[in-house]
């Protein structure tokens, strides 16, 4: 079969033995795959992303002077069942999966390991409890955005967003963009994104943002007070002085007054709920320093280095910080039919396809952020140049 290797950085199509299933396995014939934002990190960081996650304990993510078959985000067909399988799909049955492979020495993750060759290719391997059939005639373009949009779906669940909290998401790239578009699909009914490209602000715009800011002229969080969100602390100490002195005029003293109302959750101060989605150096603790009090920051964004923070200043605003990673396979199934059943409009993230030899081109077009946002493979394409959707 033809597929694409990544070997030292190098992009290039090669031709493999088509894999044959094990045990609880199926073969499944590509027909789209997504260049995810973290395959184009891969490519070039994958060496410090291994040596962090060997500590996390799985040994067998990518590296460099290996030949890797990335592509985790994927549609196709069944081609072949393994022995030993259920069989409750046939061949033919058009199906996505959650990219994860369990082989003799353990489960690898698909496109992402030398172990378990990924969907930049005419064919690869699924474990056959993790594929799902797509329902309901869903277009390969919007089903193959399954894997991303649960990454979005999970960040949100993540966030624990309410329909009146405000809502910012800090880089509309694919993943914010996706995170967007579940804000959306949640009813959260204010949302501002925050991208320094004009081409990914009219994006998100699309996707479901109400209000969109270019970071170079000014702050996503210039309207704070507008929300009632804290922005110094003596604003909060003076909210708080207020509601004990306006509770002590009960004839309970104000510390029952203030349990009860904690209770209700009226005590709890009015905060964002923001997304980190670039990943780059610097960009935490960026936002710990500009981000309301109160502030819940979900870290979505994978930064592929070393980064530093100063705890002082979450401390003193008392931000929670939380990092997400994937989505678990409830989230994977729901997302995939929440976008059967046109609960969610992904389709506006669509910008480009391409063949297996066009691959390496799609690459560099992905780093003009005026130009693609998720460009699609397709391995049945012929040609090395991007054609838009």
């Amino acid at each position: 079969m033809r597929a694409v290797t990544c070997h030292e950085g190098n992009l290039a199509v090669a031709e493999l033995d088509t894999p044959s299933p094990g045990k609880g396995q199926l073969l499944v014939e590509v027909q789209r795959c997504g260049i995810c934002g973290s395959d184009l990190h891969a490519r070039l960081h994958g060496d410090e992303l291994a040596d962090v996650v060997v500590e996390v304990g799985y040994d067998d993510f990518m590296r460099s002077d290996q030949q890797i078959v990335m592509g985790h985000e994927f549609y196709g067909v069944i081609a072949e069942h393994g022995p030993g399988s259920r069989k409750r799909l046939p061949v033919g049955t058009p199906v996505v999966a959650l990219p994860l492979l369990r082989q003799a020495d353990g489960i690898h993750t698909t496109g992402l390991s030398a172990k378990a060759p990924g969907a930049y290719a005419e064919h690869l391997l699924t474990q056959e409890v993790l594929t799902l059939k797509v329902p309901n005639g869903l277009s390969p373009d919007i089903a193959v955005l399954t894997e991303p949009m649960a990454v979005g779906w999970h960040a949100v669940a993540r966030g624990e967003v309410g329909k009146k909290d405000v809502a910012v998401v800090i880089g509309c790239g694919p993943v914010g963009l996706a995170v967007i578009t579940i804000l959306k699909s949640r009813g959260v009914r204010t949302i501002i994104a925050s991208d320094l490209s004009p081409g990914r602000r009219a994006l998100a715009k699309r996707c479901g943002a109400d209000i969109v800011v270019d970071p170079t002229e000014g702050s996503p969080f210039a309207n704070a007070a507008d929300y009632k969100h804290f922005t110094a602390a003596p604003a909060a100490f003076d909210a708080a002085l207020d509601a004990i002195d306006s509770m002590s005029k009960l004839p309970v003293g104000w510390w029952h007054a203030w349990r009860a109302a904690e209770k209700l959750g009226a005590t709890n101060p009015k905060a964002p709920v923001i997304f980190e989605c670039v990943g780059v150096p610097g960009m935490i603790d960026s936002l710990l320093a500009s981000a309301p009090l109160f502030s819940r920051i979900v870290v979505v964004g994978v930064c592929m280095g070393a980064d530093q923070v100063r705890p002082s200043m979450a401390i003193n605003k008392e931000i929670d910080l939380r990092f997400v990673l994937g989505y678990t396979p409830l989230e994977f199934r729901d997302t995939l039919h929440a976008l059967a059943d046109g609960k969610i409009d992904a389709s506006p993230m669509l910008t480009g396809r391409v063949g297996l030899d066009g691959v390496a081109t799609a690459f560099d077009a992905l780093g003009d952020p005026e130009t693609h946002a998720k460009i699609l493979i397709d391995p049945r394409l012929t040609g090395k140049g991007v054609s838009a959707i």
